[in-house]
């Protein structure tokens, strides 16, 4: 997926690097967030110095990087002032000793007295052996952490610099990242709103070799569940096809066929149209149902049209079949016209290849549907099948609003800013 050069403009990220084989998947973190257009500058602590010098990091953010040698109260450049500029502090790595020293209060180096001193939401990306992060000690000084303005992004499961298998190994930058990009990026509209979201053209099998299907990619949808994502909602994909580095935090549903794809809709809608449920306080003995916000339903599926009227098992044999081969087909069922859209926002997209009667079309469409919002997306040479951009007419009932051709994670968080409206 493409990230926007703008998508983090303006923000401003403290990037803490602490003492471990993992600090150099640091380099990798800081050019995301300098691709992304983020304003970033690092603190290192004195054992991180003897993994990746210093001037690694400078040259990337292009910033002064601050440590326990260099620190000035003629500027800015101290433990004070850094952390009034930044809007986020990252710590990743993060290693045993410094979770450690932060859930103790522990401000012996000039990353932990950044710390310290930060008043805002801290992301933690630990790293270590897999005893070590194990280490009751060290789980309780991260569940403390959890309570106390930070946030812990999972570690994961493989071969460690120890040569064991094991938990204990930094979570991927681009994973760090997408975490980072979230926290910076939600809102009050979509977080934790249920928002389910369909893509990709629909596989429906002619036998077990063949089938038919079409062009659409899945592209856009993985884009729209990427910018929910970002935007702090509760994010359901259910698609056929996915891009490969979406967040982790989106929960995907891998379909076939279109009656696979309207089974897990019906399921998942019924789902996201139930009040959560509040964990017991000290004040009441059982959960409480949380007001649930209204959810968001986004179909960007290509749902086939027609399906086989009598799918094969095994292998047809072209000596079976003859010099001609006539496919039965029937009219499928309409997911958008049979799923359940009461008490829930609605956001069909439309592709169409003429555009004098493109409009109507999608207009047609808003009405005979029942929906709330069509996206309409003309398919053209400048605009193909596939493409990594696009260009989204939203319309509604009472207007329609150009969206100008960008990366499909722009286009998508476009029409999420038109979407609060409906």
């Amino acid at each position: 997926m493409t990230l926007p050069s703008n998508l983090l403009s303006g923000k401003k990220i403290l990037l803490g690097v602490t003492g471990s084989i993992a600090a150099y998947k640091s380099l990798e973190l800081l050019r995301l967030y300098i691709k992304a257009g983020a304003d970033v500058r690092v603190v290192m602590s004195p054992a991180a110095k003897k993994f990746v010098a210093p001037l690694s990091f400078e040259a990337l953010s292009r910033n002064r990087v601050l440590d326990d040698t260099n620190e000035s109260w003629a500027d800015d450049f101290n433990h004070i002032k850094i952390v009034q500029w930044a809007d986020i502090l990252v710590i990743a790595p993060a290693s045993a000793n410094t979770i450690a020293k932060l859930a103790n209060g522990i401000a012996d180096t000039i990353l932990t007295q950044c710390a310290l001193a930060f008043s805002g939401l801290k992301l933690l990306a630990p790293s270590a052996n897999t005893n070590m992060i194990q280490n009751p000690m060290i789980q309780a000084s991260m569940k403390m952490l959890a309570i106390a303005n930070y946030e812990i992004v999972a570690t994961q499961t493989k071969e460690l610099a120890c040569q064991v298998v094991g938990d204990g190994a930094m979570a991927e930058p681009l994973d760090i990242f997408w975490h980072t990009a979230r926290t910076l990026l939600k809102n009050d509209f979509w977080s934790d709103r249920r928002v389910i979201v369909t893509g990709g053209g629909t596989i429906e099998r002619l036998d077990d070799v063949r089938f038919i299907s079409n062009f659409s990619s899945g592209k856009m949808a993985s884009a729209l569940a990427a910018a929910l994502f970002l935007r702090g909602a509760d994010v359901n994909l259910i698609a056929t096809r996915f891009e490969n580095d979406l967040p982790q935090g989106i929960h995907t549903i891998d379909v076939e066929s279109s009656e696979e794809m309207h089974e897990y809709l019906t399921d998942s809608i019924r789902i996201a149209k139930k009040g959560k449920l509040s964990k017991p306080s000290l004040i009441h003995d059982e959960p409480i149902a949380l007001i649930q916000k209204e959810p968001y339903l986004f179909m960007a599926a290509a749902v086939s049209d027609y399906v086989p009227l009598h799918p094969q098992a095994g292998k047809l044999k072209k000596e079976m079949l003859g010099d001609t081969w006539t496919i039965a087909m029937k009219q499928n069922v309409d997911l958008l016209s049979d799923c359940n859209k009461e008490g829930i926002k609605t956001v069909a997209f439309k592709a169409e290849t003429d555009r004098s009667v493109a409009t109507q079309n999608a207009r047609n469409l808003l009405e005979r549907k029942g929906v709330n919002a069509v996206c309409l997306n003309v398919i053209d040479a400048s605009n193909p099948f596939g493409g990594d951009t696009n260009a989204i007419d939203f319309i509604t009932s009472v207007e329609s609003i150009t969206l100008p051709k960008n990366d499909k994670l722009t286009v998508a968080l476009h029409i999420l800013e038109q979407a609060e409206s409906l």
